[in-house]
């Protein structure tokens, strides 16, 4: 994992948030992961500071530590206390935008493919795509939901949970915290 920062960053200015756009962000994975997140994509703001969900407000950390995946709310440099969790992050597509609705639907099936080699090299235990929308997509599965999908990309099992993006209005923070876990049990039903 090349990690692009090691601690808190400064704001960025509007016009450093605008200009990273297309911009992409170093993924945090690392061999045997119990679950590697995989988002849309990166936002302006995370592309700007080079961090994932790092927005101030962020749904995604609340999220992760109040579905039993981490014994505090981690912040976006904290990339290798989320490692030692077994924990990782990528996205279907590195090119930040933003708005997810700005990808193309080729884009994000593309993606599929860039994920399955991650998945084939660092072997986690299961993908949780962030978004069934995306999911849908990219994955040609357009009436799936949310929970674990049937077959496998490569070694890992797939899980579905609802995109932490603040505009989600469909799942405010309980119902998504209460989503992660519903995956975190799942991982503790296995041996």
């Amino acid at each position: 994992m090349d990690a692009q920062r090691s601690g808190p960053v400064r704001r960025p200015t509007p016009q450093e948030v605008a200009a990273a756009a297309g911009r992409g962000l170093a993924d945090v994975i690392g061999p045997g992961l119990r679950v590697l997140f995989c988002g849309f994509n990166p936002g302006l703001y995370s592309a700007a500071v080079g961090l994932p969900f790092a927005r101030k407000g962020s749904r995604f950390w609340p999220a992760l530590h109040g579905g039993g995946f981490t014994d505090r709310e981690l912040r976006p440099w904290e990339h290798d206390e989320l490692l030692r969790q077994g924990l990782g992050i990528t996205s279907l597509s590195n090119r930040a935008t933003a708005r997810a609705d700005e990808l193309t639907s080729a884009e994000l099936v593309a993606g599929v493919t860039a994920l399955a080699v991650k998945v084939e090299r660092y072997r986690p235990r299961w993908v949780a795509i962030l978004g069934v929308t995306a999911y849908r997509i990219a994955f040609v599965r357009p009436k799936a939901g949310l929970g674990p999908q049937p077959g496998q990309l490569g070694p890992a099992r797939v899980w579905v949970l609802p995109n932490p993006s603040g505009l989600n209005a469909h799942f405010p923070l309980p119902a998504l915290t209460a989503e992660f876990a519903k995956l975190r049990r799942e991982l503790g039903t296995e041996a």
